[in-house]
């Protein structure tokens, strides 16, 4: 995996993709950053940051989502270009403060790597806005 994504593969990682693999230190470095914990189940505001990014072409500017909330072992701001935030304000369990990253994107090697912590229901796959986030953070993560 390690090679194929620095040659310029593609990886999307979703919801507890971010809480497997500890020990593995390219797992690490591809995802971004690792779930530390996280809050119960609960709405909150998501927000877009990155309205450019092909994945959040298509979404509000900030809309409810119910979800368990991971709290990050590292914000991947400074490797990373963030798509979406949560509010903390808007639920109970938040420990990243005013910018915590829900989803980001990046660069490993000639690679691509996304990772969004939404969809952790069955029933949020439902919502036509996850389908098309995740499904445009696939298209781009396969240079497409």
């Amino acid at each position: 995996l390690e090679q194929w994504i620095r040659a310029g593969g593609g990886f999307v990682g979703i919801h507890s993709a971010a809480q497997t693999e500890y020990d593995w230190p390219f797992y690490g470095e591809l995802i971004g950053a690792w779930a530390d914990n996280e809050s119960a189940l609960q709405p909150a505001r998501v927000l877009v940051a990155d309205a450019t990014h092909p994945a959040a072409l298509h979404l509000p500017a900030q809309w409810m989502s119910t979800n368990e909330w991971y709290n990050f072992r590292r914000n991947p701001r400074a490797d990373s270009a963030i798509v979406l935030t949560v509010d903390e304000a808007s639920y109970q369990g938040g420990t990243m403060g005013a910018d915590h990253p829900i989803a980001w994107a990046r660069t490993v090697g000639s690679g691509r790597a996304f990772y969004t912590a939404l969809g952790h229901e069955a029933q949020a796959w439902s919502d036509e806005r996850l389908l098309d986030h995740v499904a445009r953070a696939i298209l781009w993560a396969a240079k497409n």
